[in-house]
């Protein structure tokens, strides 16, 4: 079952939704976390029901696992609608118990005067992707859902492989593209397909999990910006167990898209 056959299911109109994700889509003993924050988001979508709001950021609290296979329930509630901003809350809960939080906040555009272009451009993503370059799943090595993304590094390294580098580039995309599917949610969940760059720091495997992930998306989306989406992500500082990435998403042509930070738990003593 691919991404946009899932993000499109029929339950998520409906308040509480009631839905179960194949395996095919698990991290470890989890589903993976890019699918759940799409999926409560095409939820806050569904209820705000206001296509002249755009998404601006989504905030998400990864609590306790979210299994494969098994039903669980999305709750959303809009916190307040004012004239400009919606703030809403959607909440997926699993065996009596909840997994993952989340806020978004959806904004409508007014006319400004203020206008700042984004001074941060691609360092090293170069347009020509190399086709060996790009993962090739392998099961039992790398998660499952794996097998539906193309992930193309051009710099870092892979997890676990004691490098020095805390950087990791490279460009992503679905194998299957969706075709009707928001733009945002295409971007959310493609952001959290990499591994944590400080997994290459590694000299083992390890295991790691996003604890929170916040996400900002920078302007309007447009159609063309799919197809390969650019990905540059650092870990600026790690102790103790825990590590803080920041991320740049960007277009093919080279526009920002959006801006990412996650505190990632690394568990490798």
């Amino acid at each position: 079952m691919d991404f946009e056959t899932i993000i499109s299911s029929c339950e998520l109109n409906e308040q509480p939704s009631h839905l179960n994700v194949p395996s095919t889509w698990s991290q470890g003993r989890t589903v993976f976390g890019g699918l759940s924050a799409a999926l409560m988001l095409k939820h806050m979508f569904n209820q705000l029901n206001d296509d002249d709001r755009r998404l601006l950021s989504f905030n998400c609290n990864f609590i306790a696992p979210l299994f494969a296979t098994e039903p669980f329930t999305i709750n959303t509630t809009i916190l307040r609608s004012g004239k400009s901003v919606t703030q809403i809350e959607s909440r997926i809960e699993q065996r009596g118990s909840i997994c993952l939080v989340s806020l978004a906040c959806f904004g409508q555009q007014r006319p400004s005067n203020i206008s700042v272009e984004s001074q941060s451009t691609p360092s090293t993503l170069n347009t020509h992707i190399n086709d060996a370059n790009t993962i090739q799943y392998v099961e039992g090595i790398f998660p499952a859902f794996i097998q539906h993304v193309d992930l193309n590094i051009q710099a870092g390294a892979m997890p676990f492989s004691n490098a020095e580098s805390t950087e990791l580039h490279g460009w992503m995309k679905f194998k299957k593209m969706p075709q009707k599917t928001a733009l945002e949610l295409y971007i959310l969940a493609l952001a959290d397909a990499w591994p944590p760059t400080l997994l290459q720091l590694c000299d083992k495997p390890s295991p790691a999990s996003t604890v929170s992930w916040y996400i900002e998306f920078l302007q309007p989306l447009e159609t063309s910006m799919l197809d390969w989406v650019g990905y540059e992500a650092i870990t600026h500082q790690a102790s103790d167990g825990y590590g803080i990435e920041d991320a740049k998403v960007f277009s093919k042509t080279g526009e920002l898209l959006a801006l990412s930070r996650q505190t990632v738990a690394v568990f490798d003593s």
